[in-house]
């Protein structure tokens, strides 16, 4: 018989699911608490005629709608305004509008495949969790459980109380509207002319080489800084920025971590007073395509984010 420890093995896929249907870490580790707990209230009720993962996912699927309002969804800088300037009032919104990082090792299953990975890893970056956020919450459950879980449209209908009729017709307008969206970054484990890239990325960031640190982004990359609606495009406007009202970086230090599938760095900021140790600053999630960075996301949430991400509260002079 299925005990609690059975459920718990299952925990980082169903945080990486609620995660992709909710845009939000703490929303979804809310998610896969509810979900364990009617789980195990319902044991009884598992007949094992599906995996135990099968009928987790059922019930978190079920959770994270009962969770969404019909036009419940997050954002990234980018989708709220147009492309700003360095001399911007900087405003700010709630952390329940933003999208939020998770943790690669809290939402992706240690037992997965290598090429089921793949496609989990590439469903939890934060350009394909944006997409997901433009499509309804029914629409967004059709199109991961199939797209990303492999599920049919018998398996979808059951689960959601529709017919499979419906779940196509879900299905292809899901499809019609992410392929609006523009998700071309890399999908592959990153390559070896990419790890030297962040090994530059990190040199260039802690000497504060501005000129060398732009030139490792593509042209257009941006440079976004949650919870701030500011956001910015291009090597001037970033170049621009980092030598002036982000210049308080200077004499960073970085932490590697992995978040949304993608390479992430806790910085830290050193302190006014020379002697003293490195402070939390931002949470870096970068986004890669082909040997140029595409985007700067710089997650300043940090009495949030780092005990989630495990990084120290401080570095040591």
């Amino acid at each position: 018989m299925a005990t609690a420890y059975n459920l718990e093995e299952h925990r980082a896929a169903l945080t990486g699911h609620c995660y992709r249907m909710l845009g939000s870490a703490a929303e979804a580790d809310d998610a896969v608490q509810e979900t364990m707990v009617r789980a195990w209230r319902n044991l009884d009720r598992f007949e094992e005629r599906s995996s135990m993962r099968t009928w987790l996912y059922r019930i978190a699927t079920r959770v994270c709608l009962d969770a969404l309002g019909d036009h419940s969804r997050r954002f990234r800088p980018m989708e709220t305004g147009p492309v700003g300037s360095v001399d911007d009032t900087l405003t700010t919104q709630p952390r329940t509008h933003w999208i939020e990082p998770v943790p690669d090792a809290l939402a992706l299953p240690a037992d997965a495949d290598p090429s089921e990975l793949l496609v989990l890893r590439q469903s939890i970056r934060l350009a394909f969790v944006a997409a997901l956020q433009h499509l309804p919450p029914r629409q967004r459950a059709v199109l991961i459980l199939t797209e990303v879980l492999g599920w049919s449209a018998a398996e979808v209908a059951d689960n959601l109380e529709t017919s499979v009729a419906s779940v196509n017709s879900a299905l292809q307008r899901a499809r019609a509207t992410l392929a609006t969206r523009d998700l071309t970054q890399d999908r592959a484990p990153l390559s070896d002319a990419q790890s030297t890239l962040l090994n530059r990325y990190v040199e260039a960031f802690e000497r504060y080489d501005v000129e060398a640190l732009t030139g490792l982004l593509h042209q257009d990359a941006t440079l976004s800084m949650p919870p701030f609606s500011l956001w910015l495009r291009g090597h001037e406007s970033i170049s621009q920025w980092l030598l002036g009202r982000g210049s308080g970086c200077r004499g960073s230090r970085l932490v590697a971590t992995s978040a949304c599938g993608s390479p992430a760095f806790g910085q830290y900021r050193p302190p006014a007073e020379p002697g003293g140790p490195h402070k939390p600053w931002a949470l870096i999630v970068l986004e890669l395509s082909g040997d140029r960075i595409t985007a700067m996301n710089s997650f300043l949430d940090t009495e949030t984010l780092f005990p989630r991400f495990g990084l120290p509260p401080e570095l040591a002079p």
